[in-house]
């Protein structure tokens, strides 16, 4: 498979979707309530989202 192949297989935009989706339910999740187990949790669903994110997008650059 060459780079262009690569760059535009679809399996990177979909896990570049499914990134987004986890991202927007820890923003969510944020604002859910005043407890601190829930920002916790948050941040810690923000941080994988951005990991999957980051990752799809260096495999599409290479």
């Amino acid at each position: 498979m060459n780079t262009t192949e690569n760059a535009n297989s679809e399996n990177h935009y979909i896990l570049l979707t499914i990134s987004i989706f986890i991202g927007l339910v820890g923003v969510y999740l944020r604002f859910a309530g005043d407890a601190p187990v829930w920002s916790w949790a948050a941040n810690a669903i923000m941080m994988i989202a951005t990991a999957i994110a980051l990752r799809t997008v260096f495999k599409i650059l290479q």
